[in-house]
């Protein structure tokens, strides 16, 4: 990883982190008053190949634009709106709109997307089973505890006819929403990004792709997963009154391209679909 491009922000470092990363973000966030203002943004990001994947970006703002872009990593999902509802960040890259839309209604961020990114579809591992078909009745299946990709992958389990949903348009549907359960299957809701670790100790989880690809899993390998026609394209964030910013329609600009889809490709292995095209 290019230390002068990304630094990782770890729960317990966060709070020092992200006001470092306000500093930095105020100093690219001035009223445009100034003929000499410094060109440069900070971004958000996962850690991991999304990060990697935003790395080609910087190079062609830089290249292209003349604009610096720094990338800030983090290892949540919460986080990241945080930074940027609070000024600490000029935007992130690592939502789907039915999560920002639940971040919106739940805290009141003033959030909006300005450019498409990446689907990447969930997929549902096990290490115990080979199919569906081989989960025995009281199986322990492992979703994510937020909001939208809990209820992103029970519409999944409900679309595969394991589970009946009472609503399966509700994008924020958890198991009080299963209404017809035939095989009794267990749900433990386990935060995203330690879905991986605890794959031995149940009988499938659901795992985005984010997590999936660096913990060796592939989307071949999955019972049951999302395809390209998914709703939950990810997007480039920033405050409200922001997305028609220059240095931001620079940013997008310069994710949007074929190097950078061609480096998401290579990275997760055909589990980045490009959402913009």
């Amino acid at each position: 990883m290019n230390d002068t491009l990304s630094r990782q922000f770890t729960p317990s470092r966060l709070l020092g982190g992200l006001m470092l990363a306000g500093s930095l973000a105020l100093a690219g966030c001035g009223n445009g008053d100034d003929a000499t203002e410094s060109r440069s943004i900070s971004v958000g990001t996962v850690a991991g190949p999304e990060t990697e994947v935003m790395e080609v970006a910087v190079r062609i703002a830089k290249e292209e634009y003349d604009l610096d872009v720094e990338i800030v990593e983090f290892t949540d999902y919460v986080s990241p709106n945080a930074a940027l509802a609070d000024g600490s960040l000029d935007a992130n890259a690592y939502q789907h709109e039915p999560y920002l839309q639940s971040m919106v209604d739940d805290r009141g961020y003033e959030l909006v997307a300005a450019g498409r990114s990446f689907v990447y579809p969930i997929g549902a591992y096990s290490e115990r089973h080979t199919s569906i078909d081989e989960l025995p009745d009281g199986a322990i299946i492992a979703l994510p505890n937020d909001p939208s990709n809990e209820g992103r992958s029970l519409i999944l389990m409900h679309n595969e006819g394991l589970i009946e949903l009472d609503d399966p348009e509700n994008l924020e549907a958890t198991p009080v929403n299963v209404i017809e359960n035939p095989r009794d299957f267990q749900f433990r809701e386990i935060e995203a990004a330690q879905l991986p670790r605890v794959l031995p100790d149940v009988d499938m989880a659901f795992i985005n792709n984010t997590f999936a690809q660096p913990a060796g899993l592939s989307l071949d390998d999955a019972l049951v997963r999302e395809g390209p026609e998914s709703p939950y394209v990810n997007l480039i964030v920033v405050r409200a009154g922001d997305e028609e910013r220059e240095e931001i329609r620079q940013l997008v600009s310069a994710y949007q391209r074929d190097e950078v889809a061609a480096k998401a490709e290579e990275l997760f292995d055909g589990g980045a679909i490009p959402g913009w095209e």
